[in-house]
Protein backbone atom coordinates (compact mmCIF):
# COMPACT_ATOMS: atom_id res chain seq x y z
CA UNK A 1 0.00 0.00 0.00
CA UNK A 2 1.39 3.37 -1.02
CA UNK A 3 1.65 6.32 1.35
CA UNK A 4 0.56 9.84 0.44
CA UNK A 5 4.02 11.16 -0.44
CA UNK A 6 5.94 13.88 1.38
CA UNK A 7 7.28 17.39 0.79
CA UNK A 8 10.85 18.19 1.89
CA UNK A 9 11.46 21.95 2.36
CA UNK A 10 14.86 23.69 2.28
CA UNK A 11 15.89 27.30 2.88
CA UNK A 12 18.92 28.43 0.88
CA UNK A 13 21.85 29.65 2.97
CA UNK A 14 24.71 31.91 1.96
CA UNK A 15 26.98 28.89 1.36
CA UNK A 16 24.65 27.65 -1.43
CA UNK A 17 24.07 30.99 -3.09
CA UNK A 18 24.83 30.88 -6.82
CA UNK A 19 24.57 27.10 -7.27
CA UNK A 20 21.92 25.55 -9.49
CA UNK A 21 18.84 23.73 -8.27
CA UNK A 22 20.18 20.43 -9.61
CA UNK A 23 23.59 20.97 -8.01
CA UNK A 24 21.99 21.81 -4.65
CA UNK A 25 20.09 18.53 -4.50
CA UNK A 26 23.04 16.52 -5.80
CA UNK A 27 25.33 17.89 -3.08
CA UNK A 28 22.90 17.76 -0.16
CA UNK A 29 20.97 14.58 -0.99
CA UNK A 30 23.62 12.15 -2.17
CA UNK A 31 21.33 9.10 -2.27
CA UNK A 32 20.57 10.05 -5.91
CA UNK A 33 22.75 11.01 -8.87
CA UNK A 34 22.63 14.41 -10.55
CA UNK A 35 20.80 12.90 -13.52
CA UNK A 36 18.16 11.42 -11.21
CA UNK A 37 17.65 14.80 -9.61
CA UNK A 38 17.41 16.50 -13.00
CA UNK A 39 14.71 14.03 -14.03
CA UNK A 40 12.69 14.81 -10.88
CA UNK A 41 13.08 18.56 -11.41
CA UNK A 42 12.03 18.33 -15.07
CA UNK A 43 9.04 16.20 -14.00
CA UNK A 44 7.77 19.06 -11.85
CA UNK A 45 8.61 17.59 -8.44
CA UNK A 46 10.59 20.60 -7.16
CA UNK A 47 9.42 24.13 -6.46
CA UNK A 48 11.39 27.36 -6.04
CA UNK A 49 9.61 30.03 -4.03
CA UNK A 50 6.26 28.38 -4.77
CA UNK A 51 6.65 27.89 -8.53
CA UNK A 52 7.99 24.97 -10.52
CA UNK A 53 11.80 24.98 -10.57
CA UNK A 54 14.17 24.43 -13.50
CA UNK A 55 17.35 22.30 -13.17
CA UNK A 56 19.84 25.06 -14.00
CA UNK A 57 18.22 27.97 -12.18
CA UNK A 58 20.67 29.67 -9.83
CA UNK A 59 19.76 30.01 -6.18
CA UNK A 60 19.81 33.12 -4.01
CA UNK A 61 20.20 33.27 -0.25
CA UNK A 62 16.76 33.02 1.39
CA UNK A 63 15.12 31.12 -1.48
CA UNK A 64 12.67 28.35 -0.53
CA UNK A 65 13.09 25.02 -2.27
CA UNK A 66 10.61 22.16 -1.92
CA UNK A 67 10.93 18.62 -3.21
CA UNK A 68 7.54 16.88 -3.50
CA UNK A 69 8.36 13.19 -3.24
CA UNK A 70 5.77 11.04 -4.98
CA UNK A 71 3.89 8.37 -3.01
CA UNK A 72 5.88 5.16 -2.58
CA UNK A 73 5.43 1.63 -1.30
CA UNK A 74 6.59 1.43 2.31
CA UNK A 75 7.96 -1.79 3.84
CA UNK A 76 5.41 -3.67 5.89
CA UNK A 77 5.41 -3.05 9.64
CA UNK A 78 3.05 -3.87 12.51
CA UNK A 79 0.77 -0.91 13.16
CA UNK A 80 -0.99 -1.95 16.38
CA UNK A 81 0.25 -0.30 19.56
CA UNK A 82 -1.13 -0.29 23.09
CA UNK A 83 -1.64 2.47 25.66
CA UNK A 84 -0.05 2.00 29.08
CA UNK A 85 -0.76 5.49 30.49
CA UNK A 86 -2.60 8.51 29.15
CA UNK A 87 -3.49 12.00 30.34
CA UNK A 88 -3.37 15.53 28.94
CA UNK A 89 0.43 15.73 29.22
CA UNK A 90 1.91 12.29 28.59
CA UNK A 91 1.30 9.12 26.65
CA UNK A 92 3.10 5.91 27.58
CA UNK A 93 2.69 3.46 24.71
CA UNK A 94 3.55 -0.16 23.98
CA UNK A 95 5.47 -0.27 20.69
CA UNK A 96 5.60 -3.54 18.74
CA UNK A 97 8.89 -4.86 17.42
CA UNK A 98 9.29 -4.01 13.73
CA UNK A 99 7.63 -0.58 13.85
CA UNK A 100 9.99 2.42 13.50
CA UNK A 101 9.40 5.34 15.86
CA UNK A 102 10.37 8.10 13.39
CA UNK A 103 10.28 8.45 9.59
CA UNK A 104 13.47 7.48 7.81
CA UNK A 105 14.60 5.56 4.76
CA UNK A 106 11.52 4.01 3.19
CA UNK A 107 9.31 4.54 6.25
CA UNK A 108 6.92 7.49 6.58
CA UNK A 109 3.40 6.48 7.55
CA UNK A 110 4.33 3.04 8.89
CA UNK A 111 5.89 4.75 11.90
CA UNK A 112 4.77 5.15 15.49
CA UNK A 113 4.96 8.95 15.21
CA UNK A 114 2.52 9.05 12.29
CA UNK A 115 0.13 6.56 13.88
CA UNK A 116 0.13 8.34 17.26
CA UNK A 117 -0.57 11.72 15.67
CA UNK A 118 -3.40 10.20 13.66
CA UNK A 119 -4.97 8.88 16.87
CA UNK A 120 -4.03 11.53 19.46
CA UNK A 121 -3.28 14.72 17.52
CA UNK A 122 -0.38 16.56 15.93
CA UNK A 123 0.99 17.86 19.25
CA UNK A 124 2.36 14.44 20.23
CA UNK A 125 6.11 13.87 20.02
CA UNK A 126 8.35 11.06 21.29
CA UNK A 127 10.47 11.95 24.32
CA UNK A 128 13.02 9.27 23.42
CA UNK A 129 13.49 6.58 20.80
CA UNK A 130 13.40 2.82 20.58
CA UNK A 131 15.10 0.88 17.81
CA UNK A 132 12.84 -0.57 15.15
CA UNK A 133 13.44 -4.08 16.46
CA UNK A 134 12.87 -3.11 20.11
CA UNK A 135 9.43 -3.58 21.65
CA UNK A 136 7.88 -2.06 24.74
CA UNK A 137 7.27 1.16 26.65
CA UNK A 138 7.97 4.55 25.10
CA UNK A 139 6.95 8.04 26.25
CA UNK A 140 5.28 10.70 24.10
CA UNK A 141 4.60 14.25 25.27
CA UNK A 142 1.38 16.01 24.29
CA UNK A 143 2.23 19.71 24.72
CA UNK A 144 5.30 22.00 24.76
CA UNK A 145 5.36 22.38 28.56
CA UNK A 146 5.41 18.63 29.16
CA UNK A 147 8.06 18.21 26.47
CA UNK A 148 10.26 20.88 28.05
CA UNK A 149 9.99 19.52 31.60
CA UNK A 150 10.49 15.88 30.67
CA UNK A 151 13.40 16.71 28.37
CA UNK A 152 15.05 18.42 31.34
CA UNK A 153 14.30 15.39 33.52
CA UNK A 154 15.88 13.15 30.88
CA UNK A 155 19.06 15.26 30.79
CA UNK A 156 19.20 15.20 34.60
CA UNK A 157 18.80 11.40 34.59
CA UNK A 158 15.55 11.50 36.55
CA UNK A 159 13.84 9.14 34.12
CA UNK A 160 14.48 5.49 34.99
CA UNK A 161 14.40 2.96 32.11
CA UNK A 162 14.68 -0.81 32.47
CA UNK A 163 14.90 -3.29 29.59
CA UNK A 164 14.83 -7.06 29.15
CA UNK A 165 17.31 -8.53 26.67
CA UNK A 166 18.43 -11.94 25.41
CA UNK A 167 22.21 -12.11 25.01
CA UNK A 168 24.56 -14.82 23.76
CA UNK A 169 26.65 -16.55 26.41
CA UNK A 170 26.06 -17.74 29.96
CA UNK A 171 29.46 -17.21 31.64
CA UNK A 172 29.06 -13.73 33.05
CA UNK A 173 28.76 -12.13 36.51
CA UNK A 174 25.34 -11.99 38.13
CA UNK A 175 25.57 -8.19 37.94
CA UNK A 176 27.94 -5.94 36.02
CA UNK A 177 28.19 -2.43 34.58
CA UNK A 178 29.30 -1.39 31.08
CA UNK A 179 30.55 2.18 30.63
CA UNK A 180 31.99 2.08 27.10
CA UNK A 181 31.65 5.47 25.33
CA UNK A 182 29.49 5.56 22.20
CA UNK A 183 29.77 7.65 19.06
CA UNK A 184 29.51 7.51 15.25
CA UNK A 185 32.02 5.31 13.40
CA UNK A 186 32.51 4.80 9.64
CA UNK A 187 30.25 2.26 7.96
CA UNK A 188 29.23 1.44 4.40
CA UNK A 189 25.50 2.23 4.33
CA UNK A 190 24.71 4.55 5.99
CA UNK A 191 28.09 6.29 6.03
CA UNK A 192 28.28 6.13 9.84
CA UNK A 193 26.62 4.14 12.61
CA UNK A 194 26.81 4.45 16.38
CA UNK A 195 29.17 1.99 18.06
CA UNK A 196 31.89 1.80 20.69
CA UNK A 197 34.24 4.73 20.19
CA UNK A 198 37.01 5.58 22.70
CA UNK A 199 36.36 9.32 22.39
CA UNK A 200 32.57 8.96 22.20
CA UNK A 201 29.93 10.21 24.63
CA UNK A 202 29.88 8.74 28.16
CA UNK A 203 27.36 5.90 28.43
CA UNK A 204 26.37 3.59 31.29
CA UNK A 205 24.38 0.34 31.39
CA UNK A 206 23.76 -1.68 34.56
CA UNK A 207 23.13 -5.37 33.86
CA UNK A 208 21.60 -8.11 36.03
CA UNK A 209 21.19 -11.78 35.13
CA UNK A 210 17.60 -13.03 35.36
CA UNK A 211 17.89 -16.50 33.85
CA UNK A 212 20.66 -18.51 32.22
CA UNK A 213 19.56 -20.77 29.37
CA UNK A 214 22.38 -23.30 29.18
CA UNK A 215 20.97 -25.30 26.27
CA UNK A 216 20.61 -22.17 24.14
CA UNK A 217 23.94 -20.69 25.34
CA UNK A 218 22.05 -17.48 26.10
CA UNK A 219 21.04 -15.40 29.11
CA UNK A 220 17.98 -13.31 29.86
CA UNK A 221 19.15 -9.99 31.26
CA UNK A 222 17.66 -6.95 32.96
CA UNK A 223 19.42 -3.78 31.75
CA UNK A 224 19.01 -0.35 33.33
CA UNK A 225 20.31 2.62 31.35
CA UNK A 226 20.87 5.99 33.08
CA UNK A 227 22.02 7.31 29.67
CA UNK A 228 20.24 6.82 26.37
CA UNK A 229 22.63 6.70 23.42
CA UNK A 230 21.48 5.26 20.07
CA UNK A 231 21.54 1.44 20.19
CA UNK A 232 23.18 1.65 23.62
CA UNK A 233 22.17 -1.78 24.95
CA UNK A 234 23.07 -3.53 21.70
CA UNK A 235 26.48 -1.82 21.71
CA UNK A 236 27.22 -2.28 25.41
CA UNK A 237 26.33 -5.97 25.60
CA UNK A 238 28.36 -6.73 22.49
CA UNK A 239 31.25 -4.65 23.89
CA UNK A 240 31.14 -6.80 27.05
CA UNK A 241 31.29 -9.96 24.94
CA UNK A 242 27.59 -10.84 25.05
CA UNK A 243 25.90 -9.51 21.89
CA UNK A 244 22.14 -9.71 21.64
CA UNK A 245 21.08 -13.05 20.21
CA UNK A 246 20.13 -12.51 16.58
CA UNK A 247 21.64 -9.02 16.30
CA UNK A 248 22.72 -8.71 12.66
CA UNK A 249 24.82 -5.56 13.11
CA UNK A 250 26.92 -5.49 16.31
CA UNK A 251 29.67 -7.99 17.07
CA UNK A 252 31.88 -8.61 20.10
CA UNK A 253 33.69 -5.38 20.95
CA UNK A 254 30.69 -3.12 20.39
CA UNK A 255 31.53 -2.43 16.76
CA UNK A 256 29.57 -3.07 13.54
CA UNK A 257 30.24 -6.15 11.50
CA UNK A 258 32.95 -5.63 8.91
CA UNK A 259 32.14 -8.74 6.87
CA UNK A 260 29.70 -8.45 3.99
CA UNK A 261 26.56 -10.55 4.31
CA UNK A 262 24.14 -11.72 1.67
CA UNK A 263 21.28 -9.55 2.88
CA UNK A 264 22.73 -6.05 3.17
CA UNK A 265 19.40 -4.71 4.50
CA UNK A 266 19.74 -6.98 7.56
CA UNK A 267 22.98 -5.25 8.63
CA UNK A 268 21.47 -1.77 8.80
CA UNK A 269 20.96 -0.09 12.21
CA UNK A 270 17.18 -0.40 11.84
CA UNK A 271 17.23 -4.14 11.24
CA UNK A 272 15.32 -6.52 13.48
CA UNK A 273 15.97 -10.08 14.61
CA UNK A 274 17.00 -9.60 18.24
CA UNK A 275 14.96 -9.71 21.47
CA UNK A 276 15.05 -6.41 23.37
CA UNK A 277 12.07 -5.08 25.32
CA UNK A 278 11.52 -1.75 27.08
CA UNK A 279 10.00 -3.15 30.26
CA UNK A 280 9.64 -0.34 32.81
CA UNK A 281 9.83 3.45 32.74
CA UNK A 282 9.51 5.71 35.79
CA UNK A 283 9.26 9.45 35.18
CA UNK A 284 8.43 12.62 37.14
CA UNK A 285 5.00 13.70 35.97
CA UNK A 286 5.16 17.24 34.49
CA UNK A 287 1.92 18.38 36.17
CA UNK A 288 1.88 16.36 39.38
CA UNK A 289 4.22 16.25 42.35
CA UNK A 290 4.85 12.53 41.94
CA UNK A 291 6.60 9.91 39.87
CA UNK A 292 4.69 7.64 37.51
CA UNK A 293 5.88 4.14 36.67
CA UNK A 294 4.62 2.18 33.69
CA UNK A 295 5.27 -1.50 33.06
CA UNK A 296 4.89 -2.98 29.59
CA UNK A 297 4.03 -6.70 29.49
CA UNK A 298 6.24 -8.90 27.33
CA UNK A 299 5.04 -9.50 23.77
CA UNK A 300 2.94 -12.63 23.46
CA UNK A 301 5.35 -14.35 21.08
CA UNK A 302 6.65 -17.91 21.53
CA UNK A 303 10.23 -16.65 21.98
CA UNK A 304 9.36 -14.27 24.83
CA UNK A 305 7.03 -16.80 26.49
CA UNK A 306 9.83 -19.35 26.47
CA UNK A 307 12.32 -16.93 27.98
CA UNK A 308 9.96 -15.72 30.68
CA UNK A 309 8.27 -18.94 31.63
CA UNK A 310 10.38 -21.75 30.18
CA UNK A 311 7.65 -23.24 28.00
Amino acid sequence: MKNSGYSYPDRILKSDEGVSVAAFYTVHYTHSTEEAWRQRIRAGQTFLNGRQALPDELLTRGDRLTYARLPWEEPEAPTDFGTLFEDDDVLALAKPSGLPVLPGGFFLENTLLYLVRQRHGSGCSPLHRLGRGTSGAILFTRNPRAARLLTTAMKERRIHKVYLALAYGTVMPDTFTVDAPIGPVPYRRPATVHAYRPDGRPSISHVRVIRRLLEENATLLEVTIPTGRPHQIRIHLSYAGFPLAGDPLYQVGGIPRADAIDDEWAALPGATGYLLHSWKIRFPHPARDEDVEVVCPLPSTPAWRHLAFGN
